[in-house]
Formats: C-alpha cells, structure tokens, sequence
C-alpha cells in the first residue's frame, strides 16, 4: 500500500463510492470485452456499493445478486435494531440464559471477542446499551455522567458467551447490562462474505464498499491497483490522500459522519470502553488496511486515537497484517 504523490486530490475525480469515508477512482479505460457492473444497495445503516468487472454483463449481474445476498442476510441477522434478529433476540435475553442463532453470527462475535482480549478491552462488541445512552444520531447533548460512567473499564465482552444449545451454535449474555453492538466489526465482516461470494461467481476484479469498509478485489481494469482515496473530515469534497489497493482492505474510522455538538465540543460515536464516552482525542479519522476486511474494520476501530505505534501494537496482537496507513 502506497500513497499517491498528490496529497490533496479532488474528490470529483473519484466515484462516489460509499457515503462514509473512502471513495474510488473513476473506472480507467477497460481492457477489450469487459463489462463494468455496479449497484449500490441500503444495508447495515449505510449504503453498499457492489462493483464488478467481467467480459459477461448477465454472469457480472449474478455475482453482485449473489454479493448483495449475503450482505442482507448479515443485517437481518446482526442488526440490533430489530427484535427479531440474532442480535437483538440475544440482546433481548441478556441475563436469562442462551439464544440459538445462525453460524455465521456466532462466527462474527467469536472474531470481536478475539479482538477484545488481544487489545485488552480497547475493542469490545458489548457496548450495546451505552451506545444506546449517547445515541449520538439523535442526542443533542450528553447523558449524565452517572450513567455512562458505570460502564468504565466494565470489560463488559467478558460477559459474552458464545457456544452451543442443544447442538445449536449459541451466545449468552450473562448480564442485563450487557447488549452486542457489532457495529465496529460487523460491515467489515459483511464486506469479507461478500467478496468471497464474487470469488466463488469467478470474478477477480471488483469492489465491495460498504459505507467506507472496502476491500478491492484484484486489480483495476486497466490492470493497475485501485486507487482509492480517503476523505478530508473537514470537506465533504476534499479527499486527503490516495492509497493503492489490490487483494486488500482499508476501513477508515472518523468523528465526522455520526456525531453532535454540544457547547463547542464535538460527541462522536467511537466510545471508548475505559471511560464509556467518546473518546477525547485530537485526531480526526485513521485509517487501517489489512488482509481482510473485519479486520481493518475492528483496528481501526482500536487505532482511533492512538499513536501510530501503540495501534501497531495493539493491532498487532490480534491481526499482524493490520497496520495504520494514514491518520489526521
């Protein structure tokens, strides 16, 4: 991964792929015979964005059904939004016992408590009901301290049980207080099942962005890495820099997409679990890259606000391939 000479880019010469924080280069000149295929999808409180290159439109058309397929099935069945799905009948149980659930959902919490023991809490998928105290899309101010405090360095994924049930894979809340959140984790997971789908379709050269978690697939149709540029926080239009990618993924973190102010300070929606608050940094967004997508996913949610060397090493611990590649 390399950054473009050219540090401040303008954001119309890329695509508008992704509402979040990364956005590609405007497709190069194919090769003879390829089609470009791309539709962009609402799943997982974000827009998806699904792009494929392969001489045949309609067999092109069948591998991004079979992508967006999967990213659906992911929100149906992480989504703490809804009662009814793994998450939110898991949540709904928290303290009385295990909840049956599909494997791939057990899959995805197993990989977040992975995460959580190797940075030692920094990442923890059990923050459900303090993100439910800031809800930072609708507060317009902060909930009082005597509530959110109570969950610092709670260490609450401690709490999270994952098994089986009558031969059934299963996970336990063990507490009340407890309630998944995979909102650090789950996009980059939908994102990882998806570009697996377009393999198994055949296809070598795509893009799957799923609200700023993207892994690019192959090179670009002009046989060269993707460029892929990342957002300035302070312009909707400015990109900062630009990355080549090719067989890999970069998630970037950010305080601009879901926050609000309050009496001059901005309240974004990375909490940090030592203190059950946003956490107070300087740093505007990071960005990670990594083999997979759920993991940049998770690392940049555990680099937000670190130097660059202590994320290495706290990445380092749960995936050696994620690294911090650009922050600001």
């Amino acid at each position: 991964m390399t950054q473009s000479a050219n540090n401040h880019p303008n954001r119309r010469d890329f695509l508008a792929l992704g509402v979040g924080a990364l956005a590609v280069s405007a497709v190069p000149l194919l090769r003879r015979r390829d089609q470009v295929i791309r539709r962009t999808i609402p799943v997982m409180g974000t827009m998806a964005e699904i792009t494929v290159v392969h001489p045949d439109r309609s067999w092109g058309h069948r591998a991004v059904d079979a992508a967006a397929e999967r990213l659906q099935y992911l929100h149906r069945t992480l989504t703490r939004y809804e009662t009814t799905s793994d998450v939110g009948r898991v949540n709904g149980a928290a303290g009385r016992g295990p909840v049956t659930v599909a494997p791939s959902t057990v899959a995805v919490v197993d990989a977040s408590l992975r995460w959580a023991r190797a940075t030692e809490g920094r990442f923890d998928p059990a923050l459900g009901r303090v993100v439910d105290l800031w809800d930072v899309t609708e507060a317009s101010g902060p909930p009082p301290s005597g509530e959110w405090g109570r969950f610092a360095r709670a260490g609450l994924f401690r709490l999270v049980e994952t098994g089986r049930d009558g031969g059934a894979p299963a996970i336990q809340l063990l507490d009340s207080t407890v309630a998944l959140d995979l909102g650090g984790i789950g996009k980059g997971y939908g994102v990882d099942l998806a570009v697996d789908a377009l393999r198994d379709w055949g296809i070598t050269s795509g893009l799957v962005n799923v609200g700023g978690d993207l892994y690019a697939l192959g090179p670009s149709p002009d046989g060269n890495p993707w460029t892929v540029g990342v957002r300035d926080p302070d312009s909707t239009d400015g990109v900062l820099t630009t990355l080549a990618a090719e067989d890999q993924a970069i998630a970037t973190s950010g305080d601009y997409v879901r926050y609000f102010q309050h009496r001059g300070q901005r309240y974004h929606h990375l909490l940090d679990p030592d203190t059950g608050a946003p956490r107070e940094t300087e740093a505007r967004s990071v960005t990670v890259t990594a083999a997979t997508c759920l993991a940049a996913d998770a690392g940049a949610t555990v680099a937000f606000g670190l130097s660059d060397a202590e994320a290495a090493s706290r990445m380092g611990v749960a995936d050696p391939s994620a690294r911090v590649v650009h922050s600001a």
